[in-house]
């Protein structure tokens, strides 16, 4: 059994004239990502990895997460997370070490919000920083597919944490 956290990036900032790729998280998304982090140890979830989004907001919430879970592996950025389709999560999941339990992906919509639909069937509104729990009955990554039959364990969401 595998574990997947699927979190959209935590709220970011339109006040600045930059592109959508170098977005950097608003003080809302400052103050959720961190508190998300502290949500995931506290439930006993802390990822034995991260893999985020390159994109400048997806980066700071997976940093602020992982250090405030308690995550002691390394946070991988994935460059083809940036506005990805459901099967690139797929399959950088899928390449990923057997000996990882609980994955933290850090993307974006729509692609995290389909993606949380095919594994699980289940669809609810997905607002930034909010962190699906996926039970996955597969023993390794590389047998995770859009076949995959999961589980919706959780859906936090900042707005009802805080």
């Amino acid at each position: 059994m595998k574990t997947l956290l699927l979190m959209r990036h935590a709220k970011s900032s339109w006040s600045h004239d930059l592109t959508d790729y170098e977005r950097p998280l608003n003080g809302r998304g400052k103050q959720n990502a961190p508190m998300m982090g502290e949500h995931l140890k506290a439930q006993g979830r802390t990822p034995d990895l991260v893999l985020c989004s390159s994109a400048k907001r997806a980066r700071q919430t997976a940093k602020a997460v992982h250090a405030a879970s308690g995550c002691e592996t390394e946070l991988i950025q994935v460059e083809d997370f940036y506005l990805a389709e459901p099967d690139v999560y797929i399959e950088a999941l899928s390449e990923r070490n057997s000996a990882a339990d609980v994955i933290l992906v850090v993307g974006h919509n729509p692609g995290v919000a389909e993606l949380l639909e095919i594994l699980t069937g289940d669809f609810d509104a997905y607002p930034t920083g909010t962190i699906a729990e996926i039970e996955l009955p597969i023993a390794n990554w590389a047998a995770l597919s859009d076949e995959t039959a999961g589980t919706l364990k959780n859906l936090w969401k900042p707005r009802f944490l805080s």
